[in-house]
């Protein structure tokens, strides 16, 4: 894979087995991704897209094909491997939020860093400094039952950046938003990942969110097509 492309999917395939029958998902699913590139991949309900996800992230298995993402084949990592990859190279954000209730939203953001190395001074400081740049400084010690859903989400956005990742992925991330606060985390998620120099991949029903990508593709038949 060339050092421009942080991501390389090679004739990827999932099947999945059920009552004896084969469902194909995703077929003959090819892409080569710039880096600093912010990629939006939409389709209907059940299209795969948020299988793609799972299987670029680690968190499924390509019946068949070759995902690398940063130089890395997914597909031949151990959990041990897997684990590593999603603290160092990947940052995530999904529909739902996915914070630790009992934490406040400074020691969510904190965690990730803390648990991957990062010295807690410095892994505090980061996660501050993420919830400066989000907008929520002043509610850094409220616990996921304090905050709104628009500003839970918000946290998960700071949290995907605190390891300072090369790919994010992004799932539905306004899915479960109000029309106001999914234009805000949409807005937010595109001009973080630009300032940070991060590339984007994220998957929406959202046709407004999909106009901003650099480069958008629809999930028809199993493959990606390319969408001007």
């Amino acid at each position: 894979m060339s050092d421009e492309y942080i991501l390389s999917l090679k004739n990827i395939e999932k099947t999945y087995e059920s009552s004896g029958e084969n469902l194909t998902i995703i077929k003959d699913l090819s892409l080569d991704l710039e880096r600093g590139k912010k990629c939006v991949i939409v389709g209907k309900s059940g299209s795969g897209k948020s299988t793609l996800l799972n299987m670029i992230g680690g968190l499924d298995a390509a019946t068949s094909g070759t995902i690398l993402v940063n130089g890395q084949d997914v597909s031949k990592m151990n959990e041990k491997q897997i684990n590593e990859f999603r603290k160092k190279v990947l940052g995530l954000v999904f529909q739902f939020h996915y914070l630790l209730k009992d934490f406040t939203a400074v020691e969510n953001i904190f965690l990730p860093a803390y648990m991957a190395g990062v010295p807690k001074k410095e892994a505090f400081e980061r996660a501050n400094d993420l919830l400066e740049e989000v907008g929520l400084a002043d509610r850094k010690d409220h616990l996921p039952s304090q905050l709104s859903g628009g500003e839970r989400q918000r946290v998960a956005v700071a949290r995907s950046l605190v390891n300072d990742p090369e790919l994010i992925l992004a799932d539905e991330p306004t899915g479960n938003l109000d029309p106001e606060n999914a234009i805000l985390i949409g807005d937010m998620l595109f001009r973080l990942s630009e300032k940070h120099g991060k590339t984007l991949v994220l998957v929406t029903h959202d046709m407004n969110l999909a106009a901003k990508g650099d480069v958008r593709y629809s999930i028809e038949g199993g493959a990606l097509v390319e969408k001007v």
